[in-house]
């Protein structure tokens, strides 16, 4: 024992000294033995206790702590602060964020709203809140996540967490047409992508394209075609200056009162454009088409876009010019649009003025009260051009651009110039085509013993389908009708006629005054020359 080293002996001891049972059991009291678990029972349950305890005060504090500073904190400094608890927390995660905002600068984020359609119809265990809506006119439910909800989805077997964020910010109503980037909104929205770091590669190549794509299904299967319109109120809110309505208009090519060729001419270009993507990306040209539609009151121009619309399942923007004050307003607005969609201009001759015409018009108020208005319209041709066919016109892919007019003869010479509206359409009065194809629609006959007559006085009559809609309407039998069809047209022939002699007889009379007019002109020349 002495050679044995001493840390060995020490360790040796120790084992032996462990080792070591009692030669006779000793059995000890029951009494005891109850006690000690009585003991042990309590213990535990003291351990519980006091951890619950615990828990429950550190989850009584976050609350009264997280009411407390979204009351008396600022938003920006309340977000701020549980912003950097939660970069804090996640320095220790294995976890990679990918944050996907709602928009991109000054356009929308197509990411954010596929991750919205596509996280819609999922339900997570988590999830405690969602956002339901129906517009009345819409057949399928709306379901979105609600503010700062979590939702998990699994794809490939890996787990992807979302979380839908939403920061409050304080609303301004001021206008500031300098700062094009001075976008305000009452509240800020987000997506936080959370998941695994080793599935960053998965995360990015795959599930956020298989989202895309879905949610591309998804917004096809229950689309319904809506109209936006401009809310000038939210005209710096770019996630909110398009309000839009469900657009349920019946207009189809079947139905348009419109010759044959004409319409099938129409129809052809419009499917020839949006199947040549390729085409216009090979020859350098944004993928866009423009369409002047002109002609008098009621010959259909609203209802050929209507059309236009169903056919394409195609969104409409319509534009009013003339609330607009600044091109930089025009051009926020028009970079608010979605792809796959027609914007409207109607009545472009009286909605904006070239610069030659604001010169002058500027030039005769200029010692006048309204030339001091900050409030005058100040949208240019050349700027609306400019979306039409310059530079901004590449912001956007699938577009088609309609201006109508009343008038095409007021309209700028830069307007007409080749090149600029793809195809001009005249929307004239209504030919015997359009009549047989809107008695068919309204009255359900394709022949009539009266079709001869009246296709022969509508050759003659200066007649609009919606007044030829509007006298088939008054009676449901066919012969009381087209009596009444008849009639109408007669007493069309005679107004145009009267209308046409009195145009007739005020030209000769304002011939008449400048004849009379140049001849006293040239006798007071003489006059001067003899004095």
């Amino acid at each position: 024992m002495s050679c044995m080293p001493k840390g060995l002996f020490y360790h040796y001891s120790i084992i032996n000294i462990i080792s070591i049972k009692p030669k006779t059991a000793h059995r000890p009291s029951p009494f005891l033995v109850t006690t000690e678990k009585m003991s042990s029972s309590e213990s535990n349950f003291t351990t519980a206790k006091t951890i619950l305890t615990t828990v429950g005060s550190i989850a009584a504090t976050a609350v009264v702590i997280r009411g407390v500073s979204q009351d008396l904190l600022p938003p920006e400094l309340h977000d701020y602060i549980f912003s950097a608890f939660r970069n804090f927390f996640t320095r220790f995660s294995n976890q990679l964020t990918l944050v996907i905002d709602e928009f991109d600068g000054l356009v929308n984020n197509e990411l954010y709203s596929s991750a919205e359609t596509y996280l819609g119809p999922k339900i997570s265990p988590k999830t405690r809140r969602l956002k339901i809506s129906k517009p009345e006119k819409e057949k399928h439910f709306n379901i979105t996540m609600e503010r700062n909800e979590e939702l998990i989805d699994i794809y490939e077997g890996q787990k992807f967490k979302w979380v839908r964020i939403c920061t409050k910010t304080e609303s301004k109503h001021f206008y500031n047409p300098n700062d094009m980037n001075s976008t305000l909104k009452s509240e800020v929205r987000s997506f936080e992508l959370k998941f695994h770091y080793k599935n960053r590669e998965l995360a990015v190549n795959s599930y956020l394209p298989y989202i895309t794509n879905e949610a591309k299904k998804k917004k096809q299967e229950k689309r319904t075609i809506k109209m936006f319109t401009v809310d000038y109120e939210n005209m710096y809110n770019i996630s909110d200056m398009w309000t839009p309505v469900t657009l349920d208009h019946p207009s189809t090519f079947e139905t348009l009162a419109m010759d044959i060729e004409q319409k099938e001419m129409i129809l052809n270009d419009v499917e020839r454009f949006v199947k040549r993507r390729e085409y216009y990306r090979k020859v350098g040209k944004a993928w866009k088409r423009g369409y002047l539609l002109y002609g008098p009151p009621g010959t259909g121009k609203s209802s050929l876009i209507a059309a236009m619309a169903n056919y394409l399942n195609f969104d409409v923007y319509d534009l009013e010019l003339s609330e607009l004050r600044k091109n930089s307003e025009l051009r926020r607005l028009l970079l608010g649009t979605a792809n796959k969609s027609i914007l409207v201009v109607e009545d472009i001759d009286c909605s904006v003025d070239s610069e030659d015409k604001l010169g002058k018009r500027d030039a005769a108020l200029h010692d006048s009260p309204e030339f001091r208005r900050r409030d005058e319209s100040k949208v240019t041709l050349s700027g609306l051009l400019n979306f039409v066919d310059g530079l901004w016109s590449s912001c956007g892919d699938e577009r088609i651009i309609i201006f109508t007019t009343n008038h095409v003869e007021k309209l700028d010479p830069a307007l007409l110039r080749p090149g600029r509206m793809d195809v001009h359409i005249n929307m004239s009065y209504c030919t015997p085509c359009g009549f047989k194809i809107l008695s068919s629609n309204y009255l359900g006959i394709k022949d009539h013993v009266m079709f001869k007559e009246i296709e022969d006085m509508i050759r003659n009559a200066k007649v609009t389908p919606a007044e030829v809609a509007e006298q088939l309407l008054k009676n449901d039998e066919p012969q009381v009708s087209l009596q009444g069809l008849i009639d109408f047209i007669h007493q069309k022939i005679k107004e145009n006629e009267e209308a046409k002699a009195a145009e007739k007889l005020k030209a000769e009379s304002e011939d008449k005054l400048e004849s009379i007019e140049k001849d006293e002109s040239k006798e007071d020349g003489n006059k001067e020359e003899d004095l």
